[in-house]
């Protein structure tokens, strides 16, 4: 049986999320507390814990429709994003998709996915499932082993660490186009 959210928690939801987004997008998400989002949002610490455990469950809240679409792209959307390319365009394709969700939301996906909680919280584990699976069509040795290694350069850390060096989106997209090549030689 679906439960229908009361109106004053959607309220509370809306305005924590809201608050939550303007925080992590005008400082470091990394910095960003419980406290820092209540005082925000105009609601008690106690209303917001119970609806989010911690700040990074708040950040991967917003990020989630995010990722979802480039979910869906992979799913079902036209080659080589989606089925029907083979596995190195649709690598270079991810991480094209990836670059384009980084540079727009990597606020999000820091305060998310920051250390080991990158690979328990957020989509990382429909991200390597999809690499897992075009290694593995490309008929790639010890896919398991190469699969997060194919990730890393994803890391929300690393990605803003090279756009603060001035590395533009493009260069990096044409780097991991390259990396993806890695598939073309199997």
């Amino acid at each position: 049986m679906e439960t229908r959210e009361r109106a004053d928690a959607a309220r509370n939801r809306a305005k924590v999320l809201s608050a939550a987004a303007e925080l992590f997008a005008t400082g470091d998400p990394r910095s960003v507390t419980m406290e820092d989002i209540a005082r925000a949002a105009g609601i008690g610490r106690g209303t917001l814990y119970r609806r989010y455990p911690d700040v990074t469950s708040i950040a991967a809240a917003l990020l989630d429709e995010h990722e979802r679409r480039v979910q869906e792209e992979l799913l079902r959307g036209a080659p080589p994003l989606g089925p029907g390319a083979p596995p190195h365009e649709r690598l270079s394709a991810f991480y094209a998709a990836m670059v384009d969700l980084l540079e727009t939301h990597g606020h999000l996906v820091l305060g998310a996915e920051t250390g080991g909680k990158r690979f328990t919280v957020g989509a990382y584990g429909f991200w390597r499932a999809h690499v897992l699976t075009l290694l593995r069509e490309a008929g790639t040795p010890d896919p398991e082993a190469l699969a997060d290694g194919l990730l890393a350069p994803l890391a929300p850390e690393v990605y803003l660490e090279q756009r603060a060096r001035g590395v533009t989106p493009d260069r990096i997209k044409t780097a991991l186009s390259r990396l993806a090549g890695v598939l073309r030689a199997g």
